[in-house]
């Protein structure tokens, strides 16, 4: 059928030139059932006519009679959008005006935006392992990695598209010790028990926001260039993504929550504990159908060198809301 439609619209754009009629209206018969109605109030159109991306229009069209989601029909329109600088007008030899088209085609990719959650767990590696028996081992369950992120995707080409992302992000440690107290001295940051007898410690943690923005390139085996919702059946099957990520420190604290007596206690106590104002590294995606996951790596350590201070890196993962 698509040939049908591509042979009556190449009649159309040649009407003028087989027949000089005055006729307003064109009617294509394509199949049995199907037909092309064309109508043109002013000639004066047909320049600009003839360099019409019919051959989308249709689709479009089809699209819609299919039944394909309106999203996914202008994301197809958005890709395959184009411009055209100019026609311009002259006189042949024998004074008759006539046309010729200036095509100088600009494609571009329309950015499309939206708004991530990234929902995961924190810990971090000592010269490539998890702290076992350090006072600093973290609980996993508990130890919170949060991100809100404002997502610009611009398709590249074929199946390969990037992602530039600027948003908040949260580190939540929480230790295996919940009577640890932090603090800190010229040499570094601290950790020790508060052996406080009469007190039922619940838990200790340290926990810092950050400003972050990432830049990720994707392959997108799918297609389509956009990541499909929880409730949708259909999207790209599977998409990968790697790339960097920087993020700065605007807020870090400490808290300890204990029971004394009859009452609740929480101790928090907003110092940077030589957190490093600046951190970076790297992020793995991976996306199958609705559903995407994400490992943030850092590459830089989370205390500054202080002599005191451990060497941690800060390791995230979970998923992509």
């Amino acid at each position: 059928m698509k040939t049908c439609l591509l042979a009556g619209l190449i009649a159309i754009a040649g009407y003028e030139a087989i027949g000089q009629a005055k006729t307003d209206t064109v009617v294509v018969e394509l199949t049995r059932s199907s037909r092309v109605v064309f109508t043109l109030s002013d000639r004066n159109d047909l320049p600009l006519l003839r360099q019409y991306d019919f051959q989308a229009l249709f689709n479009h069209i089809l699209n819609k009679v299919e039944g394909v989601p309106a999203e996914a029909i202008s994301d197809t329109l958005a890709d395959k959008q184009q411009e055209y600088e100019e026609v311009i007008w002259e006189d042949d030899e024998e004074g008759d005006r006539n046309w010729r088209e200036v095509r100088i085609k600009r494609v571009y990719r329309k950015p499309r935006s939206s708004f991530n959650l990234d929902l995961g767990m924190n810990n971090y590696l000592t010269d490539g392992n998890f702290p076992n028996g350090e006072l600093y081992e973290v609980r996993p369950w508990g130890s919170w990695y949060v991100a809100m992120n404002s997502v610009q995707r611009m398709r590249i080409g074929g199946k390969f598209y990037t992602e530039w992302a600027l948003g908040l992000s949260w580190y939540t440690f929480k230790f295996e010790n919940d009577n640890l107290v932090i603090s800190k001295d010229e040499n570094g940051v601290i950790f020790a028990e508060d052996l406080t007898p009469g007190r039922n410690f619940r838990k200790s943690k340290i926990s810092a926001s950050y400003l972050q923005a990432s830049f990720i390139p994707v392959l997108d085996f799918g297609g389509s260039g956009r990541k499909a919702r929880i409730w949708d059946a259909e999207g790209s099957r599977f998409r990968i993504g790697f790339g960097p990520y920087a993020a700065y420190r605007i807020g870090s604290h400490s808290k300890l929550v204990y029971s004394e007596g009859s009452g609740k206690e929480k101790d928090k106590d907003r110092d940077s504990f030589y957190l490093e104002n600046f951190r970076y590294g790297l992020r793995l995606q991976l996306g199958i159908r609705s559903t995407d996951l994400f490992v943030n790596y850092d590459l830089n350590n989370l205390f500054s060198d202080k002599p005191n201070n451990p060497r941690l890196n800060a390791i995230s993962f979970g998923i992509i809301f």
